[in-house]
């Protein structure tokens, strides 16, 4: 007769333990997927953050411009005051030494008239007050003292002046290091993420790049005649086609956006300022882009962009690192205003 015992139940012990197997595994499972690596972008989400990068370093490019722009004026502004605390220290001693020779003629002579030693004291004010309640003081002397207190007046303002200066000109240092860094930030980011792509995906982004920005050799057809300086600044920015942009740089063989058009007015004699932004202010407003003349600035994002209108609806500009001064179509992005120098 079969033998019919009832199967041997699992321990407590042994239920426990394959329970927490179960549910270890469970969480493990769940956990990784909630740590797993996010979806690699697609070539063209990472064009457009490149893009956005781009757009992003020129703006930082144009603020260290400007402070660099400011540093050069701060440098030379302290350097003419520090002049001038030299040169009124100079006029200050030689009146003290008109004084102290007053007074030794008076010692030779027989002693110091009080007068004089009341000049030569620390206090001019006081100087005066005394002398002139006692009736101690002559013309000659009253004019030594006067022109004294005068300069050293003048000396105190322009030593207030220059420390004044210094003290911007550090300032100003800061926001040039942190224009650069953050420059150097975007760039960086630009790269890896272009590092991040396939050798094949690269080339695509970086020919999708040059094709909106525009060719840095196109047939550009018969461009309409520019004269006078817009002229001659629209043939030299045109020369810098194939030359590579270089952010704060304004020539004479690399170019930052702004530094192109100032490079490129200033053969025809003509002073821009540094920045795009400033040069958002220059000259007469176009009203549109159908009214646009040679020569003419065209400002894109935000001020933080330029190219100078050519002729044929195109612009020749610097667009950023990594590629050349070229040309473009006038609207391929967004314009701000347009500027006739």
């Amino acid at each position: 007769m079969a033998s019919h015992r009832r199967p041997k139940q699992p321990s407590r012990a042994r239920v426990s333990v394959l329970t927490a197997a179960a549910a270890t595994a469970v969480a493990l499972s769940a956990n990784a997927s909630a740590h797993a690596a996010p979806a690699q972008p697609s070539k063209d989400e990472v064009k457009v953050q490149i893009d956005q990068l781009n757009t992003e370093q020129e703006q930082a490019a144009e603020k260290y411009d400007g402070a660099q722009e400011r540093a050069d004026q701060l440098r030379k502004q302290a350097d003419q005051l520090q002049d001038q605390v030299a040169r009124g220290q100079e006029q200050l001693t030689q009146l003290q030494t008109s004084l102290s020779a007053v007074a030794g003629d008076q010692y030779r002579s027989g002693g110091i008239d009080p007068s004089v030693t009341l000049m030569l004291s620390s206090n001019p004010d006081g100087y005066l007050e005394q002398a002139s309640s006692a009736q101690q003081i002559n013309q000659t002397e009253a004019d030594i003292l006067k022109a004294l207190k005068a300069q050293q007046a003048r000396l105190d303002q322009q030593k207030q002046e220059a420390a004044a200066v210094l003290a911007e000109l550090d300032r100003n240092t800061q926001e040039l290091n942190d224009a650069k860094a953050q420059v150097q930030q975007k760039l960086q980011e630009a790269k890896s993420l272009l590092n991040s792509l396939t050798a094949q995906e690269r080339a695509a982004v970086e020919a999708a790049d040059r094709a909106s920005r525009g060719d840095a050799r196109a047939d550009l057809g018969d461009l309409p005649s520019a004269g006078g300086y817009a002229g001659v600044a629209v043939s030299a920015a045109l020369s810098m086609r194939g030359h590579d942009y270089q952010w704060g740089s304004a020539g004479p063989s690399t170019f930052d956006c702004s530094g192109l058009m100032q490079w490129s007015y200033a053969r025809a004699g003509v002073s821009l300022p540094r920045t795009s932004e400033e040069q958002m202010g220059v000259g007469a407003r176009v009203p549109s882009l159908a009214q646009a003349q040679p020569g003419d600035l065209v400002i894109y994002e935000g001020g933080g962009h330029v190219g100078m209108y050519i002729g044929n609806g195109m612009v020749v500009h610097a667009p950023h690192t990594g590629d050349v001064v070229r040309t473009m179509k006038a609207d391929a992005m967004a314009i701000v205003t347009i500027r006739r120098v």
